[in-house]
């Protein structure tokens, strides 16, 4: 019985270790991932986060600016591009949780609006029903960090 408990023990955490490496090295196509926000049909999932149109935050800086800003930002966050880039308008990143390397995918569009700039955001898990609201917090914390490197 105990050499039992012991195989078992052992396949658990072989499985566990081969998910934790093929999560972190599961390919994302640019292709299937790099979207814009404002064409997306919201998952019927709630793991992910969109902010678009009227839910999208506009800024008075210039688009060049919040690019700036926000290739920083998602530096910061561990982000690495896997399409387009800031300085085009329009960018996608992954994204991996820190435990099993879990993928997300944040893509982002930054639209002249007037004399600023309005950013639509989508951000969204690639695994799984739920995020426990992850991508949502992500988005408004790259928001806020928006709204603080730019002042009111």
């Amino acid at each position: 019985m105990m050499r039992m408990l012991l195989i078992l023990s052992i396949i658990l955490v072989l499985a566990v270790l081969a998910g934790a490496v093929w999560f972190r090295v599961v390919p994302m196509p640019a292709a299937q991932w790099h979207v814009e926000p404002a064409r997306v049909i919201p998952p019927s999932s709630p793991n992910f986060a969109l902010r678009v149109g009227a839910d999208a935050p506009v800024f008075t800086q210039s688009p060049a600016v919040i690019a700036e800003i926000l290739s920083r930002i998602a530096d910061d966050a561990g982000a690495k591009p896997i399409a387009g880039s800031p300085a085009e308008g329009h960018v996608s990143y992954v994204l991996r949780s820190a435990l099993m390397g879990f993928p997300d995918v944040v893509s982002i569009r930054i639209i002249p609006e007037g004399a600023g700039t309005r950013v639509e955001i989508f951000s969204r898990s690639r695994y799984g029903y739920s995020d426990l609201g992850v991508n949502a917090a992500r988005v408004a914390a790259w928001v806020g960090a928006l709204g603080a490197q730019t002042g009111p």
